[in-house]
């Protein structure tokens, strides 16, 4: 699910004579989806914590001292930035589908694009965004794909088996704090990473259209 600018996805589906998707499987993809981190549940949910380093594209989940879950995330580009200060999660969805951008098809052929850019009779479904966790109009955690670079329109990406842990650690309310750097980041912000997603063939644009993207990771496992 690379996104782009909105030009770019216009001018894209403009110029794509053939929509069918087809994109092979190698063994970067492999590497990126083999991909995980150890978590453990919290003793009192009511005390997680989540605390967000722009500067380290890293999210923590804590139980007081304690962590929970360390995680690469990606996050704003400058001109589209992650929004920073102190916010509560009021809205959780594992299914949730973007408004405005997303997939036009017909038949088994696909086209990303956005919702305005359909070509005339053909179906729209807007971008999958799986464990989909608000903490701002318009802006939350979900699944997507994560690169070593800030890349996203202000979203905070997880990576796709990351992402059902992060859901279950967080509540309706709990705490979130965004800023270009965390205390935790000196001790706990090296980690090792996914393979960058950059560079990585993108899924057929027919698991995008269906659930596949929703079901798409590891069955999340806690300590």
């Amino acid at each position: 699910m690379h996104f782009k600018t909105p030009l770019i996805l216009a001018a894209a589906c403009a110029l794509l004579a053939s929509c069918s998707q087809n994109f092979p499987s190698g063994s970067g993809v492999a590497a990126y989806q083999a991909y995980d981190r150890p978590a453990s549940l919290p003793s009192n949910p009511d005390k997680v914590r989540v605390k967000v380093s722009l500067s380290k594209q890293r999210t923590y989940v804590m139980e007081g001292d304690k962590m929970l879950l360390v995680m690469p995330v990606s996050v704003g580009t400058s001109a589209t930035p992650t929004p920073s200060g102190n916010f509560t999660i009021y809205s959780k969805q594992a299914k949730r589908r973007a408004n405005s951008h997303g997939y036009a098809y017909k038949g088994d052929q696909v086209k990303q694009c956005r919702v305005g850019n359909r070509p005339s009779g053909w179906s729209f479904k807007g971008t999958p965004m799986p464990y989909w966790c608000e903490f701002k109009s318009a802006y939350g955690f979900h699944t997507g794909w994560v690169k070593h670079h800030p890349c996203t329109h202000g979203c905070i990406r997880m990576h796709e088996n990351l992402a059902p842990k992060f859901f279950r650690l967080v509540k309706t309310g709990t705490p979130v704090n965004i800023s270009y750097s965390q205390p935790e980041d000196a001790s706990h912000a090296n980690i090792p990473l996914p393979p960058d997603a950059g560079p990585l063939p993108d899924y057929p644009g027919s698991m995008y259209v269906g659930d596949g993207y929703f079901s798409r990771h590891k069955a999340p496992k806690f300590n």
